[in-house]
């Protein structure tokens, strides 16, 4: 059994048939669409370029409508009033190019400008673009209804806590602040009295002096006095006879004594001590903007040791293994033996704080000298902390001390700090070592200083900073 094959030619069947009804046609071809919005917002659809060859021919004449055209504007859920017209082919505007984001006709997507280009029908664009529209509508109404239940339930709730929150909170502090002014008050009165106590002390040990020198004075003005008469009034013979009268007058009046000042004739600094006041003004100060004290603070170069090697910024130094093969020039101001340096800054007033960075290394020293510290030689003199002239916080083979003319003050170290603050209040005459991290005070020492203060330093391992 034979079949004849139907030979269909894609013409129109008239010589004068409008060759745009046949290249509408083209809807009758395969479409892919690609379903993701956001991936139909970029492509939409691509145009498939085989066409079954068995596909019947679609003849164009004047009086039919093509495919293409089938489509009416509420099936497309297009609403307009007018189609638009290709400018190129005078064709309506039923087709949407994802690649140039623009309205096309039928004959651009296969014969112009836009062939090959991802394409998509007008009315599923559309549809798409309303199924988005929809889709983002009802976020925002699903957003909406969160905020509206943020403000009544959430917002509501937190008005309520806030209240009780403020006036707890107004409670706590209230509480804290009378506790500390109770405390304070206390260590108010504690203080006066015990002024008052050594202030009467003083007064009485004076009026005791008074007393016992103005005796004295007047037996030894009336022994003076005898004296002088016997020797202006006595003739020689009675004179030489009278030796041991005299001796036990001269004895009388040497047994009197020298006058000499005491410190229980002056007040005792240690009657203001008090830990609690220390530690308010330690903290005050230490919590403040100053806290590291002056970026002027530097090392001073004329004072390094040639044993440590100085940074270009002077803010740090580093001990040397190795004594360099040329030794700096001479100065006077230079450490010639011990690994020491001084600070730039002058203390001599006011309050000054700092705050030295001495990372790992195991041998160090930080703390104040008077500037007339000797610099020469590898005596005690020119040693920090063993002379009476320095006052230093050291650490040395793991232990921690406070170092002055000779004497070590072992000091219990919980962590080993990586920084060591100094805060020297020259008012009070205060020097304190500290941890800056947790404000602890390492050591405290109140001292009569009599000249102007310097920085001081000295490293045997690695390097230490000055903080700015």
């Amino acid at each position: 059994m034979t079949e004849d094959f139907e030979t269909c030619d894609l013409t129109c069947s008239s010589p004068s048939g409008d060759p745009e009804e046949t290249l509408k046609t083209v809807k009758s071809w395969s479409m892919e669409c690609e379903q993701p919005i956001f991936s139909v917002l970029g492509g939409g659809m691509k145009l498939q370029k085989t066409v079954d060859a068995r596909r019947p021919t679609i003849s164009g004449s004047p009086g039919k409508t093509s495919l293409a055209a089938a489509t009416s504007d509420t099936e497309s859920g297009i609403y307009s009033v007018e189609s638009e017209l290709c400018v190129d082919h005078e064709s309506e505007l039923d087709w949407y190019c994802g690649t140039e984001q623009k309205l096309i006709c039928s004959h651009c997507a296969t014969v112009g400008s836009c062939q090959g280009h991802t394409v998509t029908p007008l009315a599923t664009r559309v549809t798409v673009v309303r199924n988005k529209l929809v889709d983002v509508c009802e976020k925002m109404q699903l957003q909406a209804l969160r905020i509206e239940r943020f403000i009544e339930q959430t917002l509501g709730a937190k008005e309520q806590k806030l209240q009780a929150a403020a006036s707890k909170a107004r409670e706590q502090v209230l509480a804290q602040v009378s506790a500390a002014r109770e405390a304070l008050e206390e260590e108010e009165q504690r203080l006066l009295e015990e002024v008052q106590r050594e202030e009467e002390r003083v007064e009485q040990c004076l009026l005791t002096q008074r007393a016992h020198w103005g005796q004295a004075l007047t037996n030894l003005s009336q022994t003076r006095s005898r004296l002088v008469h016997t020797l202006t009034h006595t003739p020689d013979a009675q004179l030489v006879t009278s030796v041991q009268e005299i001796a036990e007058r001269v004895e009388e009046a040497e047994g009197v004594g020298e006058p000499c000042d005491t410190d229980q004739l002056s007040l005792n600094p240690s009657c203001t001590e008090s830990k609690l006041l220390r530690g308010l003004w330690a903290t005050a100060v230490l919590l403040g903007p100053n806290a590291y004290g002056s970026s002027c603070l530097k090392f001073d170069e004329r004072t390094v040791s040639p044993l440590l090697s100085l940074s270009d910024d002077f803010c740090t130094l580093t001990f040397l293994h190795k004594k360099p093969r040329q030794s700096p020039a001479y100065d006077p101001a230079r450490f010639d033996s011990w690994p020491n340096a001084l600070g730039s800054l002058s203390m001599s007033s006011g309050t000054h704080s700092w705050v030295v960075d001495v990372g790992q290394s195991g041998a160090f020293k930080v703390g104040v000298c008077y500037a007339s510290l000797e610099r020469k030689g590898s005596g005690n003199e020119a040693r920090l902390g063993h002379n009476s002239q320095s006052w230093v916080l050291s650490h040395y083979d793991g232990d921690y001390s406070f170092c002055h003319a000779g004497k070590k003050v072992p000091l219990q170290v919980a962590r080993r700090p990586e920084r060591v603050g100094l805060l020297l209040d020259w008012p009070s005459q205060t020097l304190l070592f500290y941890e800056p991290h947790s404000c602890a005070v390492l050591y405290s020492v109140s001292q009569n200083f009599s000249a102007p203060l310097l920085p001081a330093f000295a490293v045997t391992d690695r390097n230490i900073t000055i903080l700015h």
